[in-house]
């Protein structure tokens, strides 16, 4: 049979109280009867029953994490940084996400409350009244690439508006001057900002008009804007998608069309997502250290549920690195590192 804290407590020769706060860390015990206590757990290999663990603390170690989609290469990389995270703190996560629907990102928190430690939350149809609705208060999250909200939970974004102006900036810097752009989702805050960017940029070089085409983040939007770029009587030179999946959809319009890229035009794209130095031509675009903001905000949450208050009310910026590949230059970019 599987050894008990009773045990534990007769091997020790301490009282089961002591073995429990000496294996969860709550109360007073000398470092010698803890050093006693965790040599007895390991001879008997007795492990803590979670559930029993859990009304004593009143932790369940897990945390739960609300994103817009889990499809695709960019949900990928942010839950690697979490999940690689929450691995070393020993935290389990629970992933949910909100399907495009604000009713459905309401259920998902409230289906969190007792169950989890503290929320991640990454959605576009979540805002304050939604949160304090849906979350009891005494519940710690952080929010990742959303609007600023008037709440006191800590936000990690990205700077989408900075690395859109550095991508248009680029196009103009090697004479590209028909730069069009195809957006994110409506109501999508990082889609919003990178639009900002591209909206900044044109008027300062008296650009050609804008030129923006609607897309989802998806790499069929992205093809099927690639198609309808095509149709124009002037075409652009240049094109920046909102992210790499939609930059790539549209790469492939304009291959099967006989478009060389990027001879005929150039295209950039958002995210830096790992397939896009393999697509040909590699992509330009904006690397915007995904599985670092994931990283940080779990980070940032661990602290606020072992210490209450902790980065209330702070924003922090990750910065964006433009990363230059063949797919806007006529002449082949050699990559740092690459042979």
């Amino acid at each position: 049979m599987a050894a008990t804290i009773k045990d534990v407590a007769l091997r020790a020769r301490v009282s089961i109280a002591s073995v429990s706060r000496a294996l969860n860390g709550t109360g007073t015990v000398t470092s010698k009867t803890r050093e006693r206590v965790l040599r007895a757990a390991q001879q008997l290999r007795y492990t803590p029953h979670q559930a029993a663990r859990s009304l004593i603390t009143r932790r369940t170690r897990t945390i739960g994490v609300l994103l817009p989609d889990i499809h695709g290469e960019y949900f990928s990389e942010l839950i690697r940084g979490i999940d690689k995270t929450a691995r070393e703190l020993g935290l389990h996560l629970l992933v949910t996400s909100s399907h495009g629907d604000s009713a459905e990102a309401r259920l998902a928190l409230e289906s969190m409350n007792g169950r989890v430690d503290g929320v991640l939350i990454m959605s576009p149809h979540v805002d304050d009244q939604l949160v304090s609705g849906a979350l009891s208060t005494a519940l710690p999250a952080v929010h990742m690439n959303m609007a600023a909200i008037a709440g006191d939970s800590p936000a990690f974004v990205t700077d989408h508006f900075g690395g859109a102006c550095a991508l248009v900036r680029h196009f103009v810097s090697l004479g590209y001057r028909r730069i069009a752009h195809i957006t994110g989702p409506e109501g999508n805050w990082d889609a919003e900002e990178r639009l900002r960017g591209y909206k900044a940029v044109l008027p300062r070089f008296a650009l050609w008009p804008e030129l923006i085409v609607r897309g989802d983040f998806s790499e069929e939007s992205g093809y099927h804007a690639g198609r309808h770029l095509l149709t124009l009587a002037s075409r652009p030179d240049a094109v920046f998608a909102a992210n790499d999946m939609m930059a790539i959809g549209c790469l492939y319009a304009f291959t099967e069309a006989g478009m060389r890229v990027p001879d005929d035009v150039a295209i950039g794209g958002f995210d830096d997502i790992p397939i896009s130095r393999y697509v040909t031509p590699a992509l330009t675009t904006v690397r915007a250290q995904t599985t670092e903001l994931g990283r940080q905000a779990l980070g940032a949450l661990a602290q606020a549920i072992a210490s209450p208050g902790t980065g209330k009310g702070q924003r922090h910026v990750l910065d964006t690195q433009l990363v230059l590949r063949d797919s806007s230059h006529r002449t082949p970019v050699r990559e740092p590192g690459k042979p």
